[in-house]
């Protein structure tokens, strides 16, 4: 490779710069929206229509607690990852790994956006793990 070459990034690390901006974005927005569901499942056991039994059945409450305290977790890691801090990479690898858990756990009371929500932390974990900050 020519010296010129290696001065800019390739394609590739720059789209996946540009999906670790927006890796922050969704884990800031899926944090927020995790703290809501959170609050509505603590406040308002009746706001959730449980359909067929399920294996992994937990008290709305407690479904409540586990979603308020991992959004704030998500909130503040999505924040962090605007710096481009590694703690932030790793913590948001993390975070996103336990929050495709817990909606997996949560299908049976919002399935769409339990889905929605583990095609969107896939897609940030794919950001995070391609973004190479060292190479822009």
């Amino acid at each position: 490779m020519t010296q010129e070459a290696t001065q800019y990034p390739s394609t590739s690390d720059s789209v996946a710069a540009g999906t670790s901006i927006a890796a922050a974005c969704i884990l800031v927005a899926i944090g927020a929206v995790e703290i809501f569901q959170g609050i509505a499942a603590i406040a308002k056991d009746d706001v959730f229509v449980v359909g067929i039994e399920y294996v992994y059945k937990f008290d709305l409450t407690t479904w409540g607690w586990i979603h308020l305290v991992l959004g704030i977790v998500v909130v503040l890691i999505g924040i962090g990852l605007f710096t481009g801090a590694t703690w932030a990479r790793i913590g948001g690898v993390v975070a996103l790994a336990l929050s495709i858990v817990a909606n997996f756990l949560w299908i049976p009371y919002y399935p769409w956006w339990s889905l929605t929500v583990i095609a969107l932390a896939v897609f940030g974990i794919w950001a995070v793990t391609a973004w190479k900050p060292d190479r822009i």
